[in-house]
């Protein structure tokens, strides 16, 4: 049932806090001590997130639900409001849009509009476990290339090798974009080619029982990574070939009206 103006009128305090809930994810939140508050309840990634719109009466029930649609339009642009609401955060904190957390969050909620819901974020949680800490703060072009070597060795040191070259090709993407708008110079990643700690390949055993089999198909359907990585999954069971060989294939090989794939020799 939505709020009135009359019933907010009528909210008082009470010992334990209050929510009183508008539909949409809206709702006020009173405390013991009397503060009441907007706040928006939503999900992004898979996960529940609450952003807080600000005080009542100062903004009103009106003006709380125009806010929520507001940031429900973002939402469905693919983008994170409360990441936004963080980034010109920081812009007002440091005194501009070129710190390295805040281009990073920009960018990150540009191409969410592109990316599965729960790359987004798993993309996200690995800058501010691994990086916002380190650089965050830092004007973007005057990250150095030393500064990402070591944030990059500080996983290796702790056994993670293919998390930091994860980490570190998400640096990259954030450089690239902060040059791309006009925030930096160039990708200084490139400088770093080579020096961290190569992927150990692991080469797994064919699965040939039937059982397994059937937990692979299954694992593939849950696959939510890269969109183009997944068509790719759903389609070998289906052709048998290579990795390399479905990765370069050209649409001259595939034969529509017999449902064959001609690979040259």
């Amino acid at each position: 049932m939505s709020l009135t103006d009359l019933a907010l009128e009528k909210v008082k305090p009470a010992d334990k806090k209050q929510k009183f809930f508008d539909g949409g994810g809206l709702f006020l939140e009173v405390s013991p001590a009397g503060g009441k508050f907007w706040r928006l309840k939503y999900r992004f990634g898979g996960r529940e997130k609450l952003l807080t719109l600000g005080p009542y009466p100062a903004l009103s029930l009106k003006e709380a639900r125009e806010k929520r649609d507001a940031l429900k339009l973002t939402l469905a642009e693919g983008q994170d409001p409360g990441e936004i609401k963080k980034a010109e955060k920081l812009a007002a904190i440091y005194g501009g849009d070129d710190t390295f957390e805040y281009v990073a969050r920009e960018m990150v909620a540009h191409k969410a509009r592109n990316w599965v819901a729960s790359h987004a974020s798993r993309n996200l949680s690995r800058l501010e476990q691994f990086v916002f800490p380190w650089i965050g703060k830092r004007k973007v072009n005057l990250v150095t290339a030393a500064e990402l070597l070591g944030i990059a060795r500080r996983l290796e040191q702790r056994g993670t090798i293919e998390t930091a070259h994860r980490v570190f090709a998400l640096c990259g993407q954030v450089l690239r974009y902060a040059v791309a708008t006009g925030r930096a110079e160039r990708d200084i990643t490139v400088d770093l080619r080579g020096a961290l700690t190569p992927v150990k390949e692991k080469h797994l055993a064919s699965i040939i029982e039937p059982k397994e089999i059937g937990r692979l198909l299954r694992a593939i359907d849950c696959y939510d990574g890269f969109p183009v990585t997944r068509l790719a999954l759903l389609l070998a069971p289906l052709v048998f070939v290579r990795p390399g060989e479905l990765r370069k294939a050209e649409w001259k090989e595939i034969d529509f009206e017999r449902a064959e794939w001609h690979i040259p020799a």
